[in-house]
């Protein structure tokens, strides 16, 4: 049996859980709301202070799909509770982050500066050559942190360009002059 999936959710206080017709789930909590429609194979039941998710039988897929809708639900309360974040660094000679309102000003060697536009519910905080971006939806943060981080790509050589707080960048040796 799926080990993630048995797992009940506990919803801390101050959160409440329902669920609607065709599985649509909607998190209520001090830092928002969210809502998703999740397979319509799964039996998501609410029992007191926790959620359980069942599968109504053993085809792989369903298994699967166990899983996955569990974690889905359990991303969204501990979004409306802590939120999420990701941190981005800067790195390069000249390559600058800069933020005014709501847009993101990058510098980043190119002939002009990349602008973005931060999505909805989705914060971003530049702090010198850090960008933090932090949210109450995991996708939507963790996607707005990789379209940032693909304006420039961190390369093999000097580590110039745009990575995450937590990643290593795989360093190649540079080649060498003939005597």
């Amino acid at each position: 049996m799926s080990r993630i999936g048995r797992m009940p959710i506990a919803i801390p206080a101050g959160v409440t859980v329902e669920v609607a017709e065709n599985n649509k789930v909607t998190v209520k909590g001090p830092k928002g709301t969210l809502e998703r429609v999740l397979p319509s194979e799964m039996e998501i039941k609410v029992e007191g202070a926790e959620v359980v998710v069942s599968r109504p039988n053993d085809l792989k897929k369903m298994k699967s799909l166990h899983g996955l809708t569990r974690t889905l639900i359990h991303n969204m309360v501990v979004g409306v509770t802590e939120g999420f974040e990701k941190k981005l660094e800067v790195n390069g000679v000249g390559y600058r982050a800069s933020k005014s309102g709501k847009k993101l000003t990058l510098n980043l060697g190119y002939s002009h500066p990349v602008e973005m536009e931060d999505p909805e519910g989705i914060e971003s905080v530049v702090d010198g050559n850090n960008i933090t971006i932090k949210g109450i939806d995991k996708e939507k943060v963790g996607q707005y942190a990789a379209e940032i981080r693909d304006k420039r790509r961190p390369e093999p050589y000097k580590g110039k360009g745009i990575k995450y707080a937590d990643e290593t960048i795989r360093r190649k040796v540079g080649k060498t002059g003939k005597k």
